[in-house]
């Protein structure tokens, strides 16, 4: 079939677009590595900085030779079972820009997992992690969702209760998913030494460095401008019926709707932690604004901007709740992924199902096209779309749980998953990875590798 020049225009413009968006999501792996350095204890930057660099690369594999197959192989309603290391790529449905993007997602989903068992955690368990993780758990669930023959997709000719769930940019499928792996981790490994005290009590383990939390999450809202607004996939799709609106119109609402959930979050978080422990704290505020940014994911294309606000405000209540609970319950999470992804996750999935308009929804899911859809049950849309995003809830909880669950526990039987008390105590950087991140550190620690060795051989004798 012979293509004109308008179409190869369109398509190379609509590449450059998925491309550059794929650029800003990877940049979110730099913000992921900056927060969680800065919110470890510095005899442990080095370990979470170089798990960081092992969920790139370990994902880039497994999501190239399985996870994009079980993801987007398009055979049947449940896991994908072609397109195996990128064969018959590129297609009349995909091409490289489509693999690096989704690689780029991919990616991310193993960083959540990794903070909520950071300064605890054998190196060599995230290598299986990361690995199983990226290369079946999260490719199946994009299947049911993203993938236009999943069971679940909004996208598909049979769609769930009328509707589909509407996940644009992945609260569930993201990091919800990244979220329930990690809450199974972090149980099954238990609290780090010290973290409470003999009667329960939470003994505070500050991050050490408030910079470098705040730099990774202004790179992370630099990312997000990829990860929401770049979900669109093409720009040069025009709507019927209009003369100047098409899909550069909802991105551009996409990204309004994204930065006023991120920074409704944020302060409320810094008024409502001032409230509670009488101080203005950046590091609080620093996730509160992330757990804005992962509530609107899920509903950024199809909410107005007003209603962006309101999940800003809702979200950032859902982690403060949630953080003083994992304290009551003596549930250990440094980097408080578990609460952030998974609360604020699971209140995005809600949020859009309340909340979603029909106009937006028919432009991101029918282009314009005059279809009747479900949409927000608060805006008049019906029972359809708020049922199939609690039945995305419930099936992600249950499908991650019944299979990182057994994986962690496998692990932690096998007495590969955490690190004997001593080397914990000193410190992964020493124990595991021969020094520290800096060259300054505190006298009471071993100074060198050998340091260590010797003192590990004092302790035995």
């Amino acid at each position: 079939m012979e293509v004109s020049w308008e179409q190869s225009v369109t398509y190379s413009i609509n590449t450059i677009y998925l491309l550059f968006s794929a650029y800003l999501v990877f940049v979110m792996q730099l913000g992921f590595a900056m927060i969680c350095a800065g919110s470890v204890r510095a005899k442990n930057a080095m370990n979470i900085m170089l798990t960081n660099v092992v969920d790139a690369v370990v994902g880039s594999i497994s999501f190239y030779l399985f996870g994009f197959a079980f993801a987007y192989g398009n055979s049947n309603p449940f896991i994908g079972t072609n397109l195996f290391a990128l064969a018959n790529i590129p297609n009349e449905n995909y091409d490289y820009g489509f693999f690096l993007y989704q690689w780029a997602f991919a990616i991310a989903v193993a960083g959540i997992t990794s903070g909520s068992i950071a300064e605890r955690t054998q190196f060599s368990a995230y290598l299986v992690f990361s690995f199983f993780l990226t290369g079946f758990v999260y490719p199946i669930v994009v299947h049911w969702v993203w993938s236009s023959s999943g069971w679940l997709s909004p996208n598909s000719s049979h769609l769930f209760l009328g509707s589909g769930a509407i996940d644009f940019a992945g609260s569930g499928v993201v990091h919800l998913v990244g979220a329930i792996a990690g809450l199974w981790g972090s149980i099954i490994e238990g609290p780090r030494v010290g973290r409470f005290d003999a009667y329960g009590k939470p003994v505070p383990f500050r991050g050490h460095n408030a910079a470098l939390v705040v730099l990774g999450t202004f790179l992370l809202w630099f990312g997000w401008f990829g990860f929401n607004p770049g979900s669109f996939d093409k720009i040069l799709v025009a709507y019927p019926n209009t003369l100047d609106e098409g899909n550069w119109t909802s991105i551009g609402r996409t990204a309004v709707t994204t930065t006023l959930a991120g920074s409704t979050a944020g302060i409320v978080t810094l008024f409502g932690r001032r409230l509670l422990i009488g101080h203005w704290d950046a590091m609080d505020v620093c996730n509160g604004l992330i757990g804005g940014f992962v509530a609107i994911t899920s509903g950024c294309s199809v909410v107005e901007p007003w209603a962006a606000i309101l999940c800003g405000f809702v979200s950032a209540w859902v982690l403060i709740g949630l953080n003083i609970l994992a304290l009551k319950l003596n549930y250990d999470d440094p980097l408080e992924a578990a609460q952030l992804h998974g609360g604020c996750g699971t209140w995005g999935l809600l949020f859009t199902g309340l909340f979603a308009k029909e106009e937006f929804v028919v432009q991101t899911y029918n282009a314009g096209v005059a279809v009747k859809r479900p949409y927000g049950l608060l805006l008049g849309g019906g029972w359809g779309l708020i049922g199939a995003q609690v039945v995305e809830i419930l099936v992600i909880f249950g499908f991650v749980s019944l299979t990182m669950g057994p994986m962690f526990y496998g692990l932690h039987k096998l007495r590969l998953l955490r690190i004997p008390v001593a080397d914990e105590l000193a410190g992964l950087d020493i124990s595991s990875h021969g020094g520290y991140a800096y060259a300054h550190h505190e006298e009471n620690h071993p100074q060198s590798y050998g340091d260590y060795m010797r003192m590990r051989q004092d302790n035995q004798s």
